[in-house]
């Protein structure tokens, strides 16, 4: 068996025409749905972007233990397991965190990888005199150009060097991806896992995609919200959304070469394909930008699934309601390659489920220090803490890391050597106390972060969840849910306390 596994950053499910997107069109997308089978009630798990790899890797939620953060050592890894079970695997990607502090292990956990540089604010180039009054007239200051934003002013240099499509990271990662399978397509037991930084923000693409997408925006380059309340005008947001579809449709013409390769070396017969995200994001809907910082509405959480298995059978151009999410993902591939499930794996094989005779389940996701969401496919519940200040909550890790720093002595100060828990294999971890302005996501000013409260919505009645419901018997059954999920992963007493949730 061969497997190529192709993720994309920040793709909004709705942004796809077979999920109902009419942003702009993507035929590639929507090519590969009418072949495949194609999942209605696919959810993220833990958020944001490394805490989401590490359920792929790990097929089991991270976020009741840990932030943003490595691999640890005592963990399952997908690829890695692949390996030593004589798969090749072979990371490709332009996504840049998996080489700071904060998401240095995954990578070296398959055969081979390669990395293109250049996205958002990697420390690609230097420019040790930046044309700053130049970046002032040609970047918004809504978006750019602000003290302390040392991220922003790397992409701004960044971009500097990426002026022709080829200079694109996407299209090098492709174009690697087609190197790769030309050199591979003849040998059998390997994975290509293909990881776009894009559609990410900033939204940057060249410049044919964005023809035809017309707004009435006149001014500098406004493609980088901030993860916060949206204070743009009706223009602005419009560009903004004209430049994230863009983006889309480089992916979407990208991916549609890579079905074209599929199509003319005939690798359907042999070869499996899945096509998906780590997580969505808001594009001025219920008034915010973004993720992180708000609940984890349809649009963050609920995103794309698209899988093309040589023996589908009946299944093939296909749609199934079964509720599944990332951590399913590590189990699905072992199976398909014929590898053993490790005992701590939670999650469940996508096609498995998909053709179970009971498709009732629910699914809960959640970031480090946030709300619990939880979805059947009918209704969805945010579950917010009593006190979202209270600095009870711990992290349990052996590598001290936040996004691209340490943990600071502060924090590490707070550490003591905890028992080893259900998952880290007889492996005694580190308890730090999860302090508030610890530089993990979401950071900053809390004050936006707090201002919601415990919501549930009907996701059929209601799919773009503007109206919470008063049906407390729902919400109780959805906490007994939780618990009991929360129990499967080994949360900890303080965890189930700070939730405000009983345990067994």
């Amino acid at each position: 068996m061969r497997a190529v596994f192709v993720l994309f950053d920040s793709l909004n499910r709705l942004a796809l025409g077979c999920y109902g997107g009419t942003a702009v069109p993507t035929p590639n997308f929507d090519r590969f749905a009418a072949r495949a089978l194609t999942f209605d009630n696919h959810y993220v798990g833990s958020l944001p972007c490394m805490p989401a790899r590490r359920d792929l890797h790990t097929g089991r939620l991270n976020f009741m233990h840990r932030s943003w953060g490595p691999l640890e050592p005592f963990d399952n890894s997908m690829p890695e397991i692949l390996k030593k079970g004589g798969i090749h695997t072979h990371l490709l990607t332009d996504h840049f965190h998996y080489f700071e502090d904060g998401g240095a292990t995954y990578h070296s956990r398959y055969s081979t990888w390669d990395f293109v540089r250049g996205q958002e604010y990697d420390t690609w180039k230097a420019l040790v005199k930046p044309p700053l009054d130049r970046f002032k007239t040609e970047y918004s200051n809504r978006h750019y150009n602000g003290p302390n934003q040392a991220n922003r002013l790397q992409h701004q240099i960044n971009r500097e060097f990426i002026k022709e499509e080829a200079d694109f990271p996407a299209a090098q990662c492709f174009d690697r991806a087609f190197q790769f399978l030309n050199d591979n397509r003849g040998a059998d037991d390997w994975m290509l896992h293909l990881e776009c930084f894009d559609p990410h923000e900033p939204f940057y693409t060249p410049k044919r995609f964005r023809d035809g997408l017309k707004t009435n925006y006149d001014g500098p380059i406004i493609d980088w919200p901030k993860y916060s309340p949206v204070t743009e005008s009706e223009d602005e947001i419009a560009e903004i959304r004209a430049n994230y579809a863009a983006l889309v449709a480089m992916c979407d013409e990208y991916f549609g070469r890579l079905l074209d390769y599929f199509d003319e070396h005939d690798l359907w017969k042999d070869t499996c394909l899945i096509l998906t995200t780590d997580h969505g994001y808001l594009l001025s809907e219920h008034d915010w930008w973004a993720k992180n910082v708000m609940p984890y509405y349809e649009e963050i959480s609920h995103i794309p699934l698209i899988v093309h298995h040589p023996d589908l059978g009946a299944l093939k151009g296909t749609r199934t309601n079964v509720v599944t999410q990332t951590p399913d993902l590590m189990p699905t591939i072992l199976k398909i390659f014929g590898q053993e499930i490790p005992p701590e794996v939670q999650g469940r094989s996508v096609l498995d489920l998909a053709e179970s005779d009971s498709q009732e389940r629910s699914v809960i996701f959640g970031m480090f220090g946030g709300a619990i969401g939880v979805t059947d496919g009918r209704h969805t519940c945010f579950l917010y803490p009593p006190d979202l200040d209270d600095e009870s909550l711990r992290e349990y890790t052996l590598m001290p890391t936040h996004l691209h720093h340490f943990f600071d002595l502060r924090e590490l100060k707070t550490a003591g050597l905890h028992a080893p828990l259900p998952f880290t294999k007889g492996v005694p971890v580190l308890s730090i106390q999860a302090l508030n302005d610890a530089r993990r996501p979401p950071g900053g000013d809390r004050t936006h972060f707090k201002s919601f409260g415990t919501a549930l919505y009907d996701n059929v009645a209601d799919p773009y969840q503007q109206n919470p419901l008063d049906e407390p018997e729902i919400v109780e059954r959805f906490k007994r849910e939780i618990s009991t999920i929360l129990e499967q992963h080994s949360a900890t007493p303080e965890f189930f306390r700070w939730m405000g949730l009983e345990n067994s």
